[in-house]
């Protein structure tokens, strides 16, 4: 069973999704029959590489709020993610494009698979929302990706040109085209959907469902 996951390394919600999704797994009976692939999203495709000045302020503007909103709405998504494990300090964060990121993370598919890509889905999330990592300067995406065990040289190809751009560009035309406004999303056997960070119970109906139909169709 094949599950698709439409995200960004910069959505706290993604992250919660992805803590949640991992739970939901590990109660699945057939877990060692479904393949995890991450697909790109970009929440801000017009990002430069690093945003500079006041975070607070520019998110207050974007969301037509003011800085002590956009506090709170921290504080709670903070809160939320520790009940679920995920650290988020938000004071800390550097935000700026993840196209980078989601062409390394298609790099990571293609040299390790699943696993490897889910290694750097964890090291590229944690280095953003806790370690306060500039997301889109490539220096700390080349450490990060090293770290997460991807070989040096594929990392400095990769980085240095346009190398999976067309790979990111086509998974958001596939999200525009299954009608994605939002992540996470995720989509299983390219039928059940689902959008936003569910309760780990949700999904894991998703996943029973899924096999089940799924079953019954290989048995017919």
């Amino acid at each position: 069973m094949k599950v698709e996951i439409w995200s960004d390394v910069v959505c706290p919600w993604c992250a919660l999704g992805r803590r949640r999704f991992a739970a939901a797994l590990a109660r699945f009976p057939h877990a060692a029959e479904v393949v995890v692939r991450y697909r790109s999203f970009e929440l801000d495709p017009g990002a430069p590489r690093r945003y500079e000045g006041d975070r607070e302020q520019r998110l207050a503007a974007k969301f037509g709020s003011d800085r002590a909103q956009v506090r709170a709405m921290h504080d709670r998504m903070a809160a939320m993610g520790a009940e679920e494990g995920v650290e988020f300090r938000f004071e800390a964060a550097q935000d700026g494009s993840t196209v980078d990121a989601h062409r390394l993370l298609h790099l990571a598919w293609e040299a390790g698979g699943a696993t490897l890509q889910e290694t750097l889905k964890e090291r590229l999330q944690h280095a953003y929302f806790a370690e306060g990592e500039p997301i889109g300067e490539p220096e700390a995406l080349r450490r990060l990706a090293v770290d997460a065990g991807l070989e040096a040289g594929a990392v400095d190809r990769v980085l240095g040109s346009d190398e999976y751009l067309d790979a990111v560009r086509a998974d958001e035309d596939r999200a525009r085209r299954h009608g994605i406004t939002g992540v996470p999303f995720f989509v299983v056997d390219a039928t059940y959907g689902a959008s936003g960070a569910q309760p780990a119970d949700a999904l894991l109906r998703l996943l029973e469902k899924a096999w089940e139909e799924g079953d019954a169709a290989r048995s017919a």
